[in-house]
């Protein structure tokens, strides 16, 4: 099910979740997925999401939603590390646009981290370069 934004649009987490919008899928499973930002603020940076259309922390049905995210938000976690030799991670959750959650579906930012890095903003975004973006997920999808 395809939830509708108050705008009248179709949420856009939704529809990759129901596989009619393209993502590079890093992990998933039949509650939650992974992919990555199409607007990194550094390379690998991913998100995690529920399926089923939760707006944030605050709404019906977020501790189900939370408790599907832990496997992926691990398993994600440990694949940027690993194969992406990062030093760290920043992990951010927003809710609500006061907080700067862009879109409303409930969903968490994993962000590599090394250790010459500047000083992270999610703000900071790099230019949309779908190549790039292809390098990464072949990194992380080992492919």
């Amino acid at each position: 099910m395809v939830e509708q934004r108050a705008q009248g649009t179709t949420c856009p987490f939704c529809e990759i979740a129901a596989g009619r919008a393209p993502a590079f899928v890093l992990t998933e499973t039949d509650a939650a997925l992974a992919i990555l930002d199409i607007a990194p603020v550094r390379r690998g940076h991913a998100l995690v999401l529920p399926r089923r259309h939760v707006e944030d922390l605050t709404s019906t049905g977020a501790r189900e939603a939370v408790a599907a995210l832990a496997g992926p938000l691990t398993e994600v976690s440990t694949l940027l590390v690993e194969r992406l030799g990062a030093s760290g991670l920043t992990c951010i959750q927003a809710n609500g646009a006061s907080a700067g959650q862009e879109i409303a579906h409930l969903h968490f930012h994993l962000v590599p981290r090394f250790t010459a890095d500047e000083r992270l903003t999610i703000r900071t975004r790099q230019p949309r370069d779908r190549r790039a973006l292809k390098q990464v997920f072949r990194t992380l999808s080992g492919g």
